[in-house]
């Protein structure tokens, strides 16, 4: 029988996966879902994995068969930490949790005012802020602001100044955050103005994301509870791929 938590870690994989398939068509890229994974056939934007199980015991030979995996980089997002990719040629890169909190549940005052980005020149400011200097700005592209299910969310200060932010995906059961950040005061400065956003926007779905470290304990701090694991497989590099008759 499937446990509330699986659904909740089921519908939360679900949501990660689509915001996972908007930005890969905003590079060009056109993933494709199945019955037990979204799967892009070759490499995925910067941070983004080539997979992401939408079940539990995904059939391992079938998923891997789905993405490039002929050479380094290969990355699957085992949704249900449930996968063994080892003999396949892949490591672990880290663990975490999938996090959910109710719909419209009360949320910490912030000092910063929310919008929705609405224009290529403040996704460019809103990236560059997100990005702090490492030079991936680029990540983000106007295209998804065409998407309907995509709302990039400002922070704002009270002299207008754009400070803090994060992706909001919508989809049929859930809200997913990702792309969390903050100018200052890290975490605990951004998640009250997004989590706000939320309510405002999404007042009746619950917000689903995942975190791992201080950052989960950052979450849960906000209201959040930890639901399920989640692991990002990497592939090695200069390996080649053991699955060939398994």
């Amino acid at each position: 029988m499937t446990t509330p938590r699986e659904l909740l870690v089921r519908a939360a994989a679900r949501n990660n996966a689509e915001w996972c398939a908007t930005m890969s068509r905003s590079h060009g890229l056109a993933g494709e879902f199945g019955a037990q994974a979204w799967a892009a056939p070759a490499r995925t934007p910067l941070y983004y994995p080539d997979a992401v199980t939408l079940v539990p015991s995904a059939d391992r030979a079938e998923l891997l068969a789905r993405i490039d995996t002929a050479a380094a980089g290969a990355s699957v997002k085992d949704s249900f930490a449930d996968l063994d990719l080892v003999t396949a040629g892949f490591r672990v890169l880290f663990e975490a949790q999938w996090i959910h909190r109710p719909a419209r549940a009360p949320t910490t005052s912030s000092d910063l005012d929310w919008t929705v980005v609405g224009t290529p020149d403040t996704l460019r400011v809103w990236a560059l802020a997100w990005d702090n200097g490492d030079g991936n700005a680029d990540l983000f592209r106007p295209a998804l602001l065409d998407d309907p299910a995509t709302f990039v969310l400002a922070g704002q200060s009270v002299d207008g100044r754009l400070v803090a932010g994060a992706v909001a995906s919508r989809s049929d059961q859930v809200v997913g955050i990702t792309n969390l950040f903050a100018l200052d005061g890290g975490r605990d400065a951004a998640w009250p103005v997004v989590l706000h956003a939320a309510n405002e926007l999404f007042p009746t779905l619950p917000v689903v994301g995942y975190e791992q470290g201080e950052d989960l304990a950052v979450a849960v701090r906000h209201g959040f509870e930890p639901v399920g694991p989640l692991r990002i497989w990497l592939r090695k590099e200069g390996q080649p791929s053991r699955l060939s008759g398994a």
